[in-house]
């Protein structure tokens, strides 16, 4: 089965006492040890990044990274197709996609994901799967952005974190320069089956998912269970 989980915020990176969200990732292989490779191309592969990785990860599971300054191997499709989960790690969106397709990860992603690999992410992790996200790669402002597209739609991160991502969206929505889509608080997830949405997961009471669409002229936030 093809899945994606798509983090507006949180997992080991954000909080690390909380790890309610990078354990549901886990829990979606049947492995006591699933084997998890992270992908931190969005931070231009920081060091302090990686190792909090790793002391999340090493206990649970058989941890690896992929850097494309260090590769891990000269075949990266399979090192990649070998893996249960691909975690992509939050930064800039635009850097990410740039070297992706330049070393053709984009093709060899989609390939491990029709695969059964599951796919998850934090913000630049999150919004790279879809057609398009909301992203600050170009600097202070927000922007729309044109993304891999293995799901249908849009999505935001940080929905709830950062002041100017809601208004933003929803204007970006409004005056039809991003498609509809999904907005993610920080410490909320969507996971989806395919391309449907099969479950929306939170580490905190008060972090939400919500679909984000335009109606009758007017933008339309639904809150999702």
């Amino acid at each position: 089965m093809k899945q994606i989980i798509a983090m507006g915020g949180g997992g080991f990176s954000m909080e690390p006492e909380n790890p309610l969200l990078d354990d549901y990732i886990l829990a979606q292989v049947k492995k006591e040890k699933p084997k998890i490779c992270f992908i931190p191309t969005a931070s231009g592969d920081s060091d302090s990044y990686i190792e909090r990785f790793y002391q999340a990860f090493k206990e649970k599971a058989e941890a690896t990274h992929l850097s494309l300054f260090k590769p891990p191997a000269r075949d990266l499709r399979r090192f990649l197709l070998d893996q249960d989960i691909v975690y992509v790690g939050g930064g800039s969106t635009k850097n990410l996609l740039v070297l992706w397709r330049e070393w053709g990860l984009d093709k060899i992603l989609h390939e491990a994901w029709e695969n059964g690999v599951i796919l998850a992410g934090i913000s630049a992790g999150a919004i790279c799967w879809f057609e398009e996200g909301v992203t600050d790669s170009y600097g202070d402002q927000l922007e729309p952005l044109s993304c891999l597209g293995f799901l249908p739609g849009s999505c935001c991160p940080h929905y709830d974190g950062e002041e100017n991502r809601r208004p933003a969206y929803t204007s970006f929505i409004e005056n039809g320069s991003i498609r509809p889509g999904y907005a993610l608080d920080d410490g909320a997830a969507i996971h989806f089956a395919g391309t449907e949405v099969k479950k929306c997961v939170s580490s905190r009471r008060d972090a939400y998912v919500f679909q984000v669409q335009k109606v009758n002229g007017e933008v339309v936030e639904k809150e999702l269970e």
